[in-house]
């Protein structure tokens, strides 16, 4: 089972240009508009891009089943939650996130942003993405560890989905303005969709464990999209963001910050689940 590595590298150079595409037509369309929170359905779309080309490049090279497993799979994850960005953002003016971080520029705005957020997350694609392109070359049919993949994948999509679809149902209640969502999954976790995306790339991981080579070189993605998702763009910024919330506190005291457990019931000022 060995990897064409001369033909992976070839990969490798061709994601890099698709995923730096994706996002400097994201980047043109967003000047336009001035509005570039549509950067982040970018994101989804360009890792759905990164493993179509991955799928094309690597016929021949890899074992056809499991390219055409991981390629499905990192493209279904991408267009679904590309989908559900767009739909939650329509309608909506700027992300207070990028007002924020534009005001940060000492120069130029637009070119603060097109190194600071697009070329950035451009470059985030590329190194994520790395075990769908690994997998896509590796010639061993496929085995248990492929199958335990897929099945750590399907469970990240469906609590992801799952918890983005009870999120958009509680907040279409006019009954629910102004209230912390603490039913369903969101009573186990107060992230379910950061929570399934990490599962859904430990499980393209998996798929890319042929060798102890490419799964080494690989346990970055994972590992990067894991801890973007808790310290990094994801459950810190956006618990900063809530932090002043009525009742966020108390629903922080009882409800778990990433992993899901069961909610526990507080004494005053006590906090149960921290993170």
């Amino acid at each position: 089972m060995i990897t064409d590595w001369g033909a992976l590298g070839i990969n490798l150079g061709a994601t890099a240009a698709t995923a730096a595409a994706v996002l400097l037509i994201t980047f043109a369309i967003a000047v336009r508009r001035g509005l570039h929170r549509i950067v982040d359905i970018a994101w989804g779309v360009a890792f759905s891009a990164v493993a179509v080309v991955t799928w094309l490049l690597s016929d021949g090279h890899g074992d056809d089943g499991r390219r055409l497993l991981v390629a499905a799979a990192a493209a279904i994850w991408g267009l679904r939650l590309a989908a559900h960005i767009a739909r939650r953002s329509r309608g909506h003016g700027e992300d207070p996130r990028y007002t924020a971080l534009l005001d940060k520029a000492s120069g130029n705005r637009t070119l603060y942003a097109l190194r600071n957020v697009y070329l950035g997350q451009g470059a985030l694609v590329w190194l994520i993405s790395l075990p769908v392109q690994s997998a896509s070359y590796s010639p061993g049919s496929l085995g248990v560890l492929d199958y335990c993949g897929i099945a750590v994948w399907a469970l990240g999509l469906g609590f992801e989905a799952l918890g983005d679809f009870q999120l958009a149902r509680f907040k279409q209640d006019p009954a629910n303005r102004g209230k912390i969502m603490d039913r369903g999954l969101w009573g186990w976790t107060r992230h379910p969709n950061y929570f399934g995306d990490s599962l859904v790339w430990w499980g393209l991981y998996l798929l890319a464990c042929t060798a102890w080579q490419p799964a080494l070189a690989v346990l970055v993605s994972p590992v990067l999209m894991t801890l973007l998702l808790t310290v990094g763009s994801g459950k810190r910024l956006l618990e900063k963001h809530m932090a002043d919330r009525p009742g966020f506190a108390e629903y922080a005291a009882r409800t778990s910050g990433f992993f899901p457990l069961p909610p526990r019931t507080s004494r005053p000022g006590v906090s149960w689940w921290r993170g």
